[in-house]
């Protein structure tokens, strides 16, 4: 008889996608709402490498004491604060621990106020509440009822052993937790200089303001952010794969000085200053001859 092979488990991979960063709950009054939290966001940046010149090997920083120039092992460094120029107070695991906030995982939300009250400079990185199993009725809840009373919920949230600000508001089915910053984080006004006045103080005309209103509203249309792209990334990019395809033996790739001068002609253009009247005027002139249409194009290439 043939010999029976062993049976195998199959293996089922995990779907690809963000994973949560923790999971806990929603708690206001005596409801609580499972949830597991998950990034709104993700990184586009390209990232570096320092290297030497000559070599191409990379450049490592290393912890160097700035007395002597010896390298300083983990083990023997500390942490302390700079309460004035060279003096400093050294701040241990203990006090750190004593500071930390208690990680309860919970968005505590201690207050709803209506959204429209919440100044944007506020709001600082978005996250996703997604409803854990069979919560669903609690979620919707709490969705539905925001959405229709126009309110957020401002609650404290711990990520990764820091306390933040948060607001907990609804974003079509899905439920968003918007990290904010503090009073104390924002800068006021009142530090900056800004022109004061109406508009004739300034020496602005009736006329300027009435040429200004018909180009905004020749160019205005509705928000769709997909029309906005990164143009310096994506030049960027194509830089890097046309040096990569080269450096591999590819096809002949535009030299990357070129490339730059490309990048430096459309910034000098941008930054060319014109008379504001005559600016009006050609903006308005251009509408006239082309039609609405082609100015939003124009529009939207500007803001890009």
């Amino acid at each position: 008889m043939p010999s029976k092979k062993p049976k195998t488990k199959s293996r089922r991979s995990s779907p690809a996608g963000p994973r949560a960063i923790w999971n806990g709950s929603i708690s206001f009054g005596l409801l609580n709402v499972p949830v597991q939290l998950f990034p709104g966001e993700r990184s586009v940046d390209l990232h570096f490498r320092m290297l030497d010149s000559r070599d191409k090997a990379p450049i490592r920083y290393e912890r160097v004491n700035s007395e002597t120039g010896e390298e300083v092992a983990w083990k023997e460094i500390v942490k302390a604060f700079e309460y004035a120029k060279g003096s400093y107070v050294v701040i241990d695991e203990e006090d750190l621990r004593k500071a930390a906030p208690e990680a309860t995982e919970t968005v505590e939300i201690e207050t709803f106020v209506d959204a429209e009250q919440i100044d944007p400079r506020y709001f600082e990185r978005p996250y996703f509440l997604v409803p854990g199993r069979k919560a669903e009725k609690g979620y919707v809840l709490l969705r539905e009822t925001l959405r229709k009373a126009g309110k957020v919920g401002i609650a404290r949230v711990v990520i990764r052993t820091r306390q933040y600000l948060a607001a907990l508001k609804p974003h079509g089915d899905a439920l968003i937790l918007l990290l904010m910053r503090f009073p104390q984080e924002l800068i006021p006004a009142t530090e900056y200089h800004f022109p004061a006045g109406r508009a004739s103080a300034h020496r602005i005309s009736e006329r300027e303001l009435e040429m200004a209103q018909k180009l905004i509203e020749s160019m205005s249309s509705d928000w769709k952010p997909d029309d906005y792209q990164d143009d310096f990334r994506a030049r960027l990019r194509k830089i890097i794969n046309a040096q990569i395809a080269r450096q591999k033996g590819g096809a002949k790739a535009r030299p990357a000085r070129e490339e730059a001068r490309d990048v430096d002609a459309q910034a000098k253009a941008a930054s060319n200053v014109v008379d504001f009247t005559a600016l009006l005027k050609k903006s308005l002139a251009g509408k006239s001859a082309t039609g609405a249409e082609p100015m939003k194009k124009k529009a939207s290439a500007r803001r890009s």
